[in-house]
């Protein structure tokens, strides 16, 4: 990230969160130009892809190709996301730098999600933090506390179960935790007071929020963050994306908003908004029967916008 003490980090999910209930298939040669062009419009952190069960989410099956190509752009910080060892180990040999987990706060979740109750899965990241670590290879561990604003399946999810989540989550190594609006349900008083929870269990641990935009609340949400000291937020170009295993979830906060939003309030993206509206143009002729939104591109920059 910049050294300004105002920037903020934006990581792309596209390729990953944005592409993973998408109803085509976007090929792998496509995938790279893509994550090429959204580097070359300053995003420096991407999630290509996930190492998951290609049965399950057959968008994902070639990931490890998707890793390996990505690895060639200079600067640029490739993660990938995986629900157990097998999957971190397969984002290790892939040479990804970042490994990202989700544990899902709500039970029910997690185990539609990946077949394991929470705390279940906490000791699943505990094993991979303990078999990353014995690698001569660093890989970063970022782990994110699923469905934290509320949960489709269970409603509302307590903001002290949240925290209790994020401290188990801490105490096993990971290097960073983050907090999910999986199903779009958050609000920017809860973001508020659930940060503010997190951090006085967990501290500057807590890096990042995931949001999705369900009721329209995302950018709103990403403010409440962004006051309460998050300085990191993941974001998709156009808004695609959601939960295959959270009914009702619908895309992520959109990229070209975001960027939008926080370089006109002076908080450095190091992102090229006209470049990275570009990047739609290639998106749209991959996945034409995908929805694509964004104010930005819709009513396109405005004279006023400077960076």
């Amino acid at each position: 990230m910049s050294a300004h003490p105002d920037s903020v980090l934006v990581c792309e999910v596209g390729p990953r969160d944005g592409l993973q209930m998408a109803q085509g298939r976007m090929a792998t040669d496509v995938k790279l130009r893509w994550i090429r062009q959204l580097a070359d419009a300053g995003l420096r952190e991407i999630e290509v892809g996930s190492f998951v069960s290609p049965r399950m989410i057959p968008q994902m099956a070639d990931t490890g190709e998707v890793v390996r190509g990505a690895l060639a752009i200079d600067g640029l910080t490739v993660c990938a996301l995986a629900c157990n060892l097998k999957g971190a180990i397969a984002a290790h040999e892939a040479g990804a730098h970042v490994v990202a987990i989700p544990v899902s706060v709500s039970d029910t979740h997690s185990h539609a999600n990946v077949n394991k109750g929470t705390d279940a899965q906490v000791e699943m990241v505990r094993s991979i933090v303990d078999w990353v670590r014995a690698q001569s290879r660093p890989m970063r561990i970022d782990v994110a506390a699923a469905t934290a604003f509320g949960c489709s399946m269970e409603g509302d999810v307590p903001r002290r179960r949240v925290a209790q989540v994020a401290a188990a989550l801490a105490a096993t190594g990971a290097d960073r935790v983050a907090l999910a609006d999986t199903v779009g349900y958050a609000h920017p008083a809860l973001v508020r007071e659930t940060v503010r929870e997190v951090q006085d269990a967990i501290g500057a641990t807590l890096t990042k929020l995931h949001l999705h935009d369900t009721m329209g609340l995302g950018l709103a949400n990403a403010l409440a963050g962004l006051d309460e000291g998050i300085r990191e937020f993941d974001a998709c170009l156009a808004g695609l994306g959601g939960c295959p295993f959270a009914p009702g979830a619908s895309g992520n906060i959109v990229t070209e908003d975001l960027v939008f939003m926080l370089e006109s309030m002076g908080r450095p993206t190091g992102v090229d908004l006209p470049r990275l509206l570009e990047a739609r143009s290639l998106l749209r002729q991959a996945l034409p029967q995908e929805p694509m939104r964004s104010g930005v591109a819709a009513a396109g920059i405005p004279r006023t916008f400077r960076t």
